[in-house]
């Protein structure tokens, strides 16, 4: 017996609203349903991982899943707490766009078509590309009134915004094309559940209202809550702006130590939310975690199963051996391991000096690596102090002052760590 998506997603924090009748409705039958996303890049974010979970978790329910990328509504604008419209996109972009969104989804969604409820893939540009205004308005406008549409919170919200710009028709009318995308895949797919964010659920029950003026029949609704931090701050940012599903935008290392750095409390409510581990195990590892906080263990199942899902599991032993570097439990040989790009990562931050890559090939002394040629410590003398007391490492590995840093040294060809002490790390780029 399938499993019930709605209890699925309740006991996991994933359920905000339905539409009563909903979880009867799933329950009688394989029901399609579908969520939408942005095309306004190539790559979804952390910020999209609650509605791929759901999509996955309605997939391994029974249920077939569609993924709309919305590539005319993404020309538009949302007025959803959005205070600035989208930019225009051209078709090239946004069918680049969708094959790299599609790319990530396939991770989480099997698209592969073998088993009756396999995912699939729509774009909302599609059908409504050739739809002219004046058919738009004949047949869809006519049946959604005014007062309807402003008595969604979403438009009241702007309307009555401190900034009061007020709202162009274009991002008025966004609710009716989302509606219609709605009845279209109703008609089209069968499609009788449209899920999203909880800011949505206007935009959504537009659409059930269209397929009952419309098309006669009922479309069920159903939203999961935002996801917010117990600090207060975004979900989904770091320090360098959004954490990307694109290993491009966003390194494995990177995107690891953002699961890694979740709170206790967060940790708690995000292992339920953004991995597939069952109810009676979660229970288990949170009983487990609150007895010994400090092993991080929820955090640690939550960093490795994302960036293996995310990514690879070779990502994920790389993302760890790097982790490791940096908090010291490392070998020159885990160091030589990194890629360049990881390197960089991890060492983000750390000062660097440039040094005449001949002048590595010949040889160089630890007072030119730690004083002369770099002023990582203020004089040769204090470099002398360092190597003295034992204190100065070179890959890792501890060092006397007759050691010379040699090409052999040179991580990707490049780079070699020194470190004084456990607290000071100072990067040599030969150049």
């Amino acid at each position: 017996m399938a499993k019930n998506f709605v209890e699925e997603l309740q006991w996991r924090g994933m359920l905000h609203d339905v539409m009563p009748g909903t979880e009867e409705h799933l329950q009688e039958a394989m029901r399609s349903a579908y969520i939408g996303f942005d095309p306004t890049s190539d790559s979804l974010h952390i910020g999209s991982l609650v509605p791929i979970m759901v999509l996955a978790h309605f997939q391994r329910c029974g249920h077939k899943p569609y993924a709309l990328i919305g590539g005319a509504t993404g020309m538009i604008g949302d007025p959803t707490g959005k205070s600035q419209e989208r930019n225009l996109l051209d078709e090239e972009t946004l069918r680049k766009n969708q094959n790299g969104v599609k790319q990530q989804l396939s991770k989480f969604l099997d698209f592969s078509g073998k088993e009756q409820n396999g995912a699939v893939l729509v774009n909302n540009y599609d059908w409504l590309k050739d739809f002219s205004f004046l058919e738009f308005i004949r047949d869809v406008g006519k049946h959604i009134t005014v007062n309807y549409m402003m008595a969604k919170d979403s438009v009241k919200k702007r309307l009555s915004s401190e900034a009061n710009e007020g709202m162009s028709f274009t991002e008025f009318t966004y609710q009716l094309v989302q509606g219609y995308d709605f009845l279209h895949l109703y008609r089209a797919a069968n499609c009788t559940l449209q899920m999203g964010g909880s800011d949505q659920w206007g935009n959504i029950t537009t659409g059930t209202e269209l397929i009952r003026r419309i098309g006669g029949g009922k479309g069920f609704a159903l939203t999961s809550p935002l996801i917010t931090k117990a600090d207060g701050s975004k979900f989904g940012k770091s320090e360098g702006g959004n954490v990307w599903l694109d290993p491009e935008k966003t390194s494995p290392y990177k995107f690891y130590q953002y699961w890694i750095n979740t709170s206790d409390e967060d940790a708690e409510k995000f292992i339920k939310i953004f991995t597939f581990i069952e109810k009676q195990e979660i229970e288990s590892l949170i009983a487990e975690h609150n007895e010994a906080p400090h092993a991080r263990l929820l955090q640690k199942l939550l960093a490795e199963e994302l960036t293996e899902m995310v990514h690879s599991k070779e990502d994920l032993e790389n993302a760890i051996k790097a982790s490791n570097v940096l908090f010291g439990k490392s070998t020159a040989e885990d160091l030589k391991g990194l890629d360049e790009k990881t390197f960089l990562d991890v060492f983000d931050g750390v000062p660097q000096a440039e040094v005449e890559k001949a002048k590595i090939v010949a040889g160089l002394d630890m007072i030119g690596a730690l004083a002369a040629e770099t002023d990582f410590l203020p004089s040769n003398g204090e470099a002398r102090r360092a190597l003295k007391a034992n204190s100065v490492s070179v890959n890792k590995e501890k060092v006397k002052e007759d050691y010379a840093i040699t090409e052999a040294d040179l991580i990707n060809g490049k780079y070699v760590i020194i470190n004084k002490g456990k607290k000071n790390t100072y990067i040599i780029k030969a150049v």
